[in-house]
């Protein structure tokens, strides 16, 4: 159960986690077979004696491109693995999430090309609190692309901050969502965040872990309609401040 617009309780179901021991093995087992088609591509691509023609060179980097990409899902796997087993620890440090979140957003901008906007409003500052950097700065920067993914442009998306105190406790409020959509998105009864998006790798499983391990929450407004654009393309996390 969780605490709904208004403070009252609604259920939410969380995507189950997945076994760490076989994570883990998946990790070791890819890792080196991984490493050495890499290390092997890159010689290709540095060999001399015999040089490679423009379409050899051509396919080689990109083999070798996808192999990085390949790697780096590992690193995904691997940090995934270790979050479910509780073999991270959060590092504690002082920052202001809303801050964070505009440094964020100013480096989130690939959309462009298609006129996707990503604007940051409401408060500026007052969402202090301690947590690990690193790891909510990834976090959020996968929010984000996440959600402008989903857009078709033109269109501006919205991340606004907002700060709600219930019962003496203060909770910092991101409602990303198109412009004409951020209160509706807001008002909704609460949906599971769809983390299973293709293009994004394990960014979004890791960002959710991420966030609740800061004692926050995310989620996607309740659909009204099959293939509702609100529920779609929006999401509000909440992280406790102060």
């Amino acid at each position: 159960m969780t605490s709904g617009v208004g403070g009252e309780l609604r259920d939410v179901k969380t995507p189950t986690h997945c076994c760490p021991k076989l994570l883990s093995l998946a990790v070791h087992e890819f890792r080196t077979p991984a490493s050495v088609v890499g290390g092997y591509l890159r010689m290709l691509q540095r060999d001399t004696e015999s040089p490679l023609s423009e379409r050899q060179r051509k396919m080689i980097d990109e083999a070798e491109k996808s192999c990085v990409r390949l790697i780096a899902l590992i690193a995904e796997l691997s940090e995934l693995s270790k979050l479910d087993a509780g073999q991270v620890t959060l590092s504690r440090q002082s920052l202001d999430l809303f801050t964070l979140a505009a440094e964020v957003a100013e480096l989130v901008q690939e959309a462009r090309d298609r006129e996707v906007l990503l604007e940051v409003r409401g408060l500026k500052d007052g969402a202090t609190m301690t947590g690990d950097i690193a790891r909510l700065r990834t976090a959020f920067d996968a929010i984000f692309r996440a959600i402008l993914r989903e857009k078709a442009g033109p269109v501006t998306v919205i991340a606004e901050r907002r700060i709600e105190t219930r019962q003496g406790r203060s909770t910092a409020v991101f409602v990303v969502a198109e412009e004409a959509s951020v209160q509706t998105a807001y008002d909704r009864e609460r949906g599971p965040f769809d983390e299973k998006r293709g293009g994004m790798g394990l960014a979004l499983p890791l960002a959710r872990r991420v966030i609740e391990g800061h004692g926050g929450q995310i989620w996607s407004p309740a659909a009204n309609q099959e293939n509702d654009p609100v529920t779609r393309g929006s999401v509000i996390v909440t992280l406790p401040i102060g």
